[in-house]
């Protein structure tokens, strides 16, 4: 490894055998160091690499403007998330969270604090990622002695399904939002409140959740195997009209304010979960 650049005493950025960039760190590994210099490897404590070069410059500038401690504590942090939950993470999730609580520490430091609107949604929605934002919250008091908010772990509960969605900040608040109104319009509809600890109404919140992420990604559903059939969707229409119809209000939502067409792939798998949530019930 050559000496790319020298991000202080203990922090180097530097170019491998493959020519590939990568951040090695290490006691005093940059002291008196310069650029084009082999590093000894036995001096090598840790080493950051990022499969994309965008993320790998992202990474290098990070470090430095943040402790390389908040880095060290975020690696940590998602190697425990990972264990917990089964669903793939973008690798992007290092730099978005390290960066998230280095600066949640600071403002929490210099007396300035955030609230997050869409706290209450976050935990209804992925309650998961939300119970995983109050760990990283409980360890960073641990670590630190610094008491971060609630809404700091909703905050990092976003970034967590950002990393599981491969979505941005801005996406996700998009994603959530349209959650809310889609599940407003159901619960009009059906003049009632839906159980939120149900199993099938968790199912239905995953279902709007990809369902949301794919309209905002490709801005089209298109249709797949299901409302090919035409026989299969029309026996589908007729046995759960009532729920096709609350379909077709949900449809009229996304229309009218995300602009969106639903595809009638996606107006079947919504009647069938609109059907399973209200299995039971005597007007069903």
């Amino acid at each position: 490894m050559r000496v790319k650049k020298v991000i202080n005493n203990n922090i180097l950025c530097v170019i491998d055998e493959r020519n590939q960039e990568l951040i090695v760190t290490g006691k005093g590994l940059g002291f008196r160091r310069h650029p084009g210099e082999f590093v000894d490897p036995e001096r090598v404590e840790k080493v950051y690499r990022m499969e994309s070069r965008d993320k790998q410059r992202k990474l290098r500038e990070l470090v430095e403007q943040i402790p390389i401690e908040h880095l060290e504590l975020t690696e940590e942090l998602i190697a425990d998330i990972k264990r917990r939950i089964s669903s793939p993470l973008n690798e992007s999730l290092l730099i978005t969270l390290a960066d998230h609580i280095s600066f949640a520490i600071r403002r929490k430091q210099e007396g300035v604090t955030f609230q997050n609107p869409l706290q209450g949604d976050i935990m209804c929605y992925y309650p998961t990622e939300y119970r995983l934002g109050q760990y990283c919250v409980s360890v960073v008091r641990e670590r630190t002695g610094i008491e971060l908010s609630d809404s700091e772990a909703s905050f990092i509960a976003l970034h967590i399904v950002n990393a599981e969605l491969n979505t941005d900040m801005s996406e996700m608040y998009d994603i959530t939002r349209l959650i809310e109104g889609a599940l407003q319009v159901v619960e009009y509809y059906y003049r009632r409140t839906f159980d939120r600890e149900s199993l099938d109404f968790n199912r239905f919140v995953v279902h709007l959740r990809y369902f949301a992420q794919r309209l905002f990604h490709s801005g089209a559903l298109e249709d797949g195997g299901a409302a090919q059939d035409a026989q299969f969707r029309e026996m589908i229409i007729k046995s759960c009209a009532p729920h096709y119809k609350c379909a077709q209000h949900i449809a009229e939502y996304v229309k009218n304010t995300w602009h969106r067409e639903l595809s009638d792939d996606e107006m079947i798998y919504l009647t069938i979960h609109l059907k399973r949530i209200n299995a039971g019930r005597k007007d069903d």
